[in-house]
């Protein structure tokens, strides 16, 4: 979301943005091969953006635009056969990281300095090893988080569920286990998200199981990972956070709070695949070209 412009992105290479809050929106996608599905895009201002797209070896690829869409190049493409993308995330236009599947049994964790024209593997003596029967997915473009002062964050899942740590712009990586559902292969964390005083979430369920009952939402205190007083109403892949408002959406359904993400209540209508927060409006994208917006009013 850019200052005065939406964007969102979706299968077979699609692209809209809009410029009049979500009223009318334009058809700006990437017209080039292969088609993927663009899972992650990241705004620097309301004319530069970088779309991630997923798929296995070279099919996971990002473009550029630098004007509003008009235009689009290939920025860098996987030159891994085995790797697959899951999430960018970048602190500033220069510095930003990648999340990839595992290969060769760490996961692939590569930094940019120059925008993304470039890209290095961080080392797997700086990666916690992979465990047995964990996985990271490709959901919302939240599975891995930038925040302040160098912070990074990246969640996986399966019969693992853990996150994933840096404070030095991802140059090395500390794991701790979370308290989400974790008992079968689609389980575990989905994505992850800052509120307004820094404080962690991580978010996740099971993506087999969207609608049931099990713990979905946890944030981090001083004391470790605590559980969220969110009901625990389905898979969770997205959340997003203005001042003291937070929502938190999957595709079923939908959270709201309105004191930091301590407490919760359900937001009605249906939910949403991926969020994000601009100035005083959230965003949101769902199943089949659905797009909301939930417009959240300053205090005073």
């Amino acid at each position: 979301m850019g200052e005065s412009s939406l964007w969102v992105s979706g299968t077979d290479n699609t692209v809209f943005r809009s410029t009049d809050g979500g009223v009318n929106w334009r058809d700006v996608s990437v017209k080039a091969q292969p088609l993927t599905d663009f899972r992650d895009i990241e705004l620097f201002d309301d004319l530069t953006a970088i779309v991630m797209g997923v798929g296995t070896g070279q099919q996971s690829r990002l473009y550029l635009t630098e004007d509003g869409g008009e235009s689009w190049q290939l920025l860098y493409a996987n030159p891994d056969e085995q790797g697959f993308f899951d999430s960018i995330a970048f602190w500033d236009r220069n510095r930003g990281l990648i999340l990839g599947d595992p290969v060769d049994g760490y996961y692939v964790i590569m930094a940019t300095k120059d925008g993304g024209r470039s890209w290095h593997r961080i080392g797997r003596d700086r990666v916690p090893p992979l465990r047995e029967k964990e996985a990271a997915f490709a959901a919302s473009g939240n599975t891995l988080i930038a925040g302040p002062n160098g912070g990074a964050w990246f969640t996986t899942g399966g019969f693992q569920a853990s996150v994933y740590a840096s404070e030095d712009y991802g140059q090395s990586w500390q794991r701790s286990s979370v308290p989400l559902h974790q008992k079968t292969q689609t389980a575990g964390g989905y994505a992850l998200a800052l509120n307004r005083r820094g404080d962690v979430f991580v978010l996740g369920g099971d993506f087999q199981d969207r609608p049931g009952r099990y713990n979905n939402l946890a944030m981090f205190d001083g004391d470790g990972w605590q559980l969220a007083d969110n009901g625990q109403h389905g898979l969770r892949t997205a959340m997003a956070c203005i001042e003291s408002t937070c929502v938190a959406s999957g595709k079923t359904a939908s959270d709201i709070s309105f004191n930091d993400g301590v407490t919760w209540q359900p937001l009605p209508g249906e939910g949403f695949y991926t969020l994000a927060a601009g100035d005083q409006l959230i965003l949101g994208a769902g199943a089949d070209g659905r797009v909301g917006v939930l417009r959240v009013s300053p205090k005073r």
